[in-house]
């Protein structure tokens, strides 16, 4: 590890290799980061990120690691350490959609144990985790301050019954953000939810033409897909220091959806 990269401040993405988690990675990259660009399976796409931040001047590296697994949340965190020499940035991205889609009355044990493992229980340890070592970095001096982005989904507030479980993980994102942004601000760890709606990527990919024909009807006031990057701006403006004096919010980057009309 040189010099020069530790200077940089470091952020771990999780699900990094694809979709949001990617458009995260080189956001942050452009933004002067050294990222850790993490991936469960796909080591092809997550290589394909960092080639592109490197090749854009930026530094990035691919870790392996599945955040529902114990073992591989603290090797995760022990990387971007050892890799970069710091940790500035958690963004816990990696999640799963509900397996099969079942509708709750022939909902499964086990896509509820795989949706959760996944969507709350990794990023809720995970953020213990690098919470303890941003703490033991910022009173060392090391860094000036930490964050920690939940991403979310407007799916924890819009009812899908055919994916009852992705929608209560997503739902207890909100309070496991509220209760890491009350523990951690006099730490000078700042913990927000980004919370998008309905962005084109591999998860929404299979009901494209549901989406297209809600976006036509004027389902949120902005008709259009949303993109990763409008997510990912919504990431680098908050790392910014742009909301030095917020934590706890949810940032919501849905098109409008969330407004209420009669």
């Amino acid at each position: 590890m040189s010099n020069s990269v530790n200077k940089l401040r470091s952020a771990l993405v999780t699900g990094g290799s694809r979709g949001i988690g990617a458009a995260i990675c080189r956001r942050l990259a452009q933004q002067g980061f050294a990222v850790v660009v993490n991936y469960a399976r796909s080591a092809d796409a997550a290589e394909s990120v960092v080639a592109d931040i490197r090749a854009a001047g930026g530094v990035a590296a691919a870790v392996q690691g599945d955040v529902g697994r114990r073992e591989d949340r603290q090797r995760l965190t022990a990387a971007a350490l050892e890799k970069f020499g710091r940790l500035d940035v958690l963004v816990n991205n990696a999640g799963i959609t509900s397996v099969g889609r079942r509708d709750i009355l022939e909902a499964t044990e086990e896509s509820w144990d795989a949706v959760f493992d996944t969507n709350l229980k990794g990023p809720f340890f995970l953020s213990q985790i690098a919470a303890k070592e941003m703490i033991r970095l910022i009173r060392a001096g090391l860094v000036p301050e930490g964050h920690i982005i939940n991403v979310s989904s407007v799916s924890a507030f819009a009812v899908s019954t055919n994916r009852g479980d992705y929608c209560i993980s997503k739902s207890a994102v909100r309070m496991m953000t509220q209760l890491f942004a009350q523990r951690l601000a006099e730490e000078k760890i700042f913990v927000h939810e980004v919370c998008p709606g309905v962005i084109e990527s591999d998860m929404t990919a299979p009901v494209k033409e549901k989406y297209d024909r809600l976006i036509a009807e004027g389902r949120w006031p902005i008709r259009r897909w949303g993109r990763p990057e409008d997510v990912a701006s919504a990431v680098g403006a908050i790392v910014s220091g742009a909301f030095s004096f917020s934590t706890g919010n949810c940032f919501l980057v849905d098109g409008g959806f969330h407004i209420r009309t009669l």
